[in-house]
């Protein structure tokens, strides 16, 4: 599964329903935030390679970033791009934060849970009721009003990526939920919008896992 990561610990007024503090500038100059372009691909790929060896993103090719720039936000500082962050739709309800990374040399000024809130408004406006993440840290992310919920509350997220991944029935992730409309954050069929069903054997195996990741 591709998966969101912050490696760096939100301030306490870092959170999606209050809004995130402006960021703090860097050290010759100051932190900008905005829409991903083709000729950024690069800088966010070094970013994701940089950063693989933690084991808490899957590489992403360059074919596959410049098919998805415009799906991407990125800060910068001096021009250079130091986060990034993707917004996946799942659905016509559902979309994930994925590739979410933050240079190393600039963690801890926020960037991350900028990233996350300008994800937040995108999805918004797009039309998503609900904003999703897969983590190994849900921590970072629970301090931005996300919940944590059973894998196959997302059923879109597991027909998506989930069956095709190797680690599908390995995976040790949480996964994340932020209602963008204030309804119950619960997205599993409810007659409300159209899923995917997964086969019994399948969702057995996933609340399972779920049920084990949570009792670690």
């Amino acid at each position: 599964m591709v998966s969101a990561h912050v490696t760096e610990t939100p301030g306490p007024q870092a959170v999606l329903s209050g809004g995130v503090p402006a960021l703090a500038a860097g050290a010759s100059g100051e932190a900008q935030v905005r829409p991903a372009t083709v000729a950024d691909v690069p800088a966010i790929h070094q970013l994701i390679e940089a950063n693989l060896a933690a084991g808490h993103l899957l590489p992403r090719t360059a074919d596959d970033l410049t098919r998805h720039a415009t799906r991407f936000t990125v800060v910068t500082i001096d021009g250079r791009v130091v986060g990034c962050a993707e917004l996946a739709p799942l659905s016509r309800a559902v979309a994930e934060v994925r590739s979410l990374v933050v240079d190393e040399s600039c963690r801890g000024r926020g960037i991350g849970s900028e990233l996350v809130e300008e994800l937040s408004v995108r999805a918004r406006r797009d039309g998503f009721s609900t904003l999703c993440a897969f983590t190994h840290h849900p921590s970072h992310f629970v301090r931005l009003g996300f919940s944590i919920v059973p894998h196959h509350w997302l059923p879109e997220k597991i027909s998506t990526d989930c069956y095709g991944c190797p680690k599908f029935r390995v995976c040790n992730q949480f996964a994340m939920v932020f209602s963008l409309n204030g309804d119950s954050v619960r997205t599993e069929p409810a007659g409300q919008r159209p899923y995917q069903a997964l086969p019994p054997a399948a969702e057995l195996a996933v609340v399972r896992r779920s049920s084990e990741v949570r009792a670690q």
